[in-house]
């Protein structure tokens, strides 16, 4: 069985932004993204009132709820899937104290199924899925800013693993698999996150592009970005994120990329 660091996964920008707002991402719950086959989730937190809360770059504009809901969902989810690997990145714009995230995990429990490496993993030292699977460790956390793991050890910090390609494309930059996050760093030894997450301007505001998720969620243009990648660092992606995962052929995606 291939390790962690050798698969693919579709990922759901902004999974709990459900709905068909403008600052929606999602059109299908959680759980039903879970069912679809997606693995990869993503969310985002604000600080409301000493609550961590589910907002989309403010409360005002989107407050989707506590964070501990939606671990609480899959927590759920997870429970009722024994053989199943989910990975959450979360957010912390705000630098709210990692101690408050551990405890919203702890909360719901989703804590006990987390993974804990013991040392920051290079890409050949991640292990199996069926380690993973087998150890009860079917959890891995990442988080982009203010993580600490010397306080929260399985929450780990996203850009020690990862590079992300530039967030919030417009069409044109859709294909591209440049280096945006972190800064200054070269791609070796470092996981690969695509945004692919199209996006339109409306006077300068970028926004999910809905209308056209059919054809961005298509085999052929995630393939185009993956490929683009593939010839410049070598290898594909770990996560190829994006919007409205219940359209288009994002789980066939996937399954192509892992060659399944």
């Amino acid at each position: 069985m291939r390790i962690y660091s050798k698969i693919t996964f579709a990922g759901s920008h902004n999974s709990g932004f459900v709905g068909i707002g403008p600052s929606d991402n999602q059109l299908a719950s959680v759980t039903a993204q879970l069912n679809q086959g997606i693995r990869f989730l993503t969310t985002q937190t604000h600080d409301k009132d000493g609550v961590i809360q589910m907002c989309h770059t403010s409360c005002a504009l989107l407050d989707a709820g506590p964070l501990q809901d939606y671990l609480g969902t899959v927590k759920t989810w997870v429970d009722g899937h024994p053989d199943d690997i989910v990975t959450l990145l979360i957010t912390n714009g705000d630098a709210i104290d990692i101690v408050k995230f551990d405890d919203a995990f702890k909360a719901v429990g989703l804590d006990t199924y987390t993974f804990t490496p013991s040392d920051t993993l290079g890409l050949d030292d991640w292990p199996t899925l069926g380690d993973l699977i087998s150890s009860g460790n079917r959890v891995i956390v990442f988080m982009d800013y203010n993580s600490d793991t010397s306080k929260v050890p399985y929450i780990l910090d996203e850009f020690a693993y990862y590079f992300e390609t530039p967030f919030d494309p417009l069409e044109d930059k859709l294909s591209g698999c440049n280096i945006d996050r972190p800064t200054g760093v070269s791609a070796d030894g470092r996981l690969i996150l695509a945004n692919h997450n199209r996006n339109y301007e409306v006077l300068g505001v970028s926004l999910p592009d809905l209308a056209h998720a059919g054809d961005t969620n298509s085999v052929a243009s995630i393939t185009a970005q993956t490929n683009t990648c593939n010839s410049m660092y070598g290898r594909i992606p770990n996560v190829v994120l994006l919007d409205y995962v219940s359209i288009g052929q994002v789980i066939g995606a996937q399954n192509q990329l892992n060659g399944v």
